[in-house]
């Protein structure tokens, strides 16, 4: 009857087996009420070491000797070529499903995810109950034989299974949790469609998020956006370094403000009035002033911004270059020119699973650029921009509305979505820009522009001290706070230029998301402190 049954599954001895059994059949399906619930008395002895908490002394030991001498498999790794093999593998719990006699365990690491299969028959009742009250996104390490599953698996980013003989819980979350990782790893399609089916799954609100970012940044999709970010910096760095540039690092502590105006942050230093740099502009100069001739920097930039924006932030990190100019500032512009395509296209080519996570939460077309990057003068984009209708001042500054109906309209015409503005009027730019031979109105500058929106400044400086002085006093810049600065170029400086470029912002726009807190780990906005 019963016993011959249980006999013939689980190969153990009858009577108090079959007494558990129907214990643990009522009390299917319901979570326990605390993780830190004791496991039933009567196990089999053969099973015990192979479960536990490390957090207990003998959890700690059976840890131990079951991982000796073997090195953890990174479940990107878990692939069809190594079906049959014994692996070691950690990573948090996602989710877990009883079907019948088997928990099937979601576990993720690092954005990916691999099902895993606790079988009664092979672990024993008590290992199965231990696995099963584990809290979500609680760390465990287990063991188990890589399979193929009969029918391909869906919502997991690994295409095996594994058969798990032994799991230890390294690190148990709360159960209660500020946010599900999966509600906010779900995408709005798959909400709205939760809705229209009558079942509305939840939605996690931007604050909620970065009041939990520790959480938010589990999924797989942020995973992905930060593994971009980090290659962003790194064919930054590949292809200035192969042009001749130097990597520097400049101060954030100023004495006077580095680009004018009221969005600096003003502290005491020492008794002295002081404030956080707002680039490494003025440093960067002194630097080409000092014969490194070709410098670029990665770091730190503040800006005391009141705006509350999509894409404002009071801290990111700033991509600097500076470098001698010959003949004329074009020879900046050429170096964007080559400078970011190459970024563009290293991320397809590195980055097409984390390209992949990203879209599959926030669908995204590839970015349009074009082999030679267009060049238009502001002169000609205020043109384009009344043409369409758009009333706009020719020497002030484009809002935002007026950059995204110029990338719409560059979009339209040329078939870009990244192209070069240049001779911008010189009342908009910082008081070191240097005006145009022809036209004073207007000034050796340029933005660079993704999507319709504006990820960049350059232009060449005034190297000339007595034109740097007056232009400094003209911006309302007291002149004694940055005296070193100006009397660098006293000493013979060469024409030189650059230019500066959040990279927030462009992973932001090269994923086209709507919001520049996804790309900023911690972000800090004109509200935000914490976390």
């Amino acid at each position: 009857m019963v016993g011959p049954e249980v006999l013939k599954e689980s190969g153990e001895k009858m009577s108090k087996d079959a007494a558990k059994k129907k214990m643990y059949r009522k009390k299917e399906g319901e979570e326990a009420s605390s993780s830190c619930l004791a496991l039933p008395l009567e196990e089999d002895e053969s099973f015990s070491s192979n479960y536990g908490d490390v957090k207990s002394a003998a959890g700690r030991r059976s840890w131990r000797e079951a991982v000796e001498g073997k090195e953890l498999t990174d479940v990107n790794n878990l692939v069809e070529e190594i079906v049959g093999s014994e692996v070691s593998i950690r990573g948090r719990v996602q989710n877990h499903r009883l079907v019948s006699k088997k928990l099937f365990v979601i576990l993720r690491a690092s954005g990916l995810a691999v099902q895993c299969v606790v079988e009664e028959a092979r672990v024993g009742t008590s290992m199965l109950k231990f696995v099963k009250q584990l809290s979500h996104e609680s760390i465990v390490e287990l063991i188990g034989l890589v399979s193929l599953p009969k029918k391909p698996l869906t919502g997991r980013t690994q295409q095996v299974e594994i058969h798990v003989t032994k799991m230890y819980c390294i690190s148990r979350s709360l159960p209660n949790l500020p946010l599900i990782v999966e509600d906010a790893a779900r995408s709005e399609a798959d909400i709205e469609k939760s809705v229209k089916d009558g079942k509305p799954a939840a939605r996690v609100l931007q604050d909620t998020r970065l009041n939990n970012r520790v959480l938010d940044i589990r999924t797989p999709a942020n995973q992905a956006i930060f593994r971009i970010q980090g290659q962003v910096q790194i064919a930054f760095r590949e292809f200035l370094q192969s042009k001749g540039f130097l990597e520097i690092h400049t101060p954030k502590l100023m004495a006077g403000s580095s680009e004018g105006g009221s969005a600096v942050f003003r502290l005491d230093y020492k008794g002295q009035p002081a404030c956080l740099a707002q680039s490494p502009q003025l440093h960067k100069q002194m630097a080409i002033c000092g014969d490194m001739r070709r410098v670029f920097e990665v770091g730190p930039v503040f800006r005391a911004e009141n705006s509350f924006t999509h894409r404002h932030l009071c801290e990111f990190v700033g991509l600097d270059v500076e470098m001698e100019i010959r003949m004329h500032y074009s020879e900046i512009m050429d170096l964007v020119d080559d400078l970011f395509p190459f970024i563009f296209t290293k991320i397809e080519e590195r980055c097409p699973k984390e390209l992949e996570s990203v879209r599959k939460q926030h669908p995204f077309h590839s970015l349009k650029f074009l082999p030679q990057t267009l060049r238009l003068t502001f002169a000609e984009g205020i043109q384009m921009l009344k043409e369409a209708g758009m009333e706009v001042d020719p020497l002030g500054d484009l809002n935002t509305e007026s950059e995204k109906k110029l990338g719409q309209l560059v979009l339209e015409k040329y078939k870009t979505e990244f192209y070069i503005l240049h001779r911008y009027p010189s009342a908009v730019r910082p008081f070191y820009t240097m005006p145009c031979e022809d036209d004073s109105n207007y000034s050796n500058s340029f933005d660079v522009f993704i999507r319709g929106e504006e990820i960049m400044s350059g232009a060449q400086r005034i190297h000339d001290p007595e034109i740097l002085e007056k232009r400094a006093r003209e911006c309302g810049i007291d002149v004694k706070t940055i005296s070193t600065y100006i009397d660098a170029f006293r000493y013979g400086a060469p024409p030189h230029g650059g230019f500066g470029v959040g990279l927030e912002r462009v992973v932001m726009l090269l994923c086209a998301l709507d919001n520049i807190r996804m790309t900023s780990l911690f972000a800090r906005d004109s509200r935000r402190l914490a976390p």
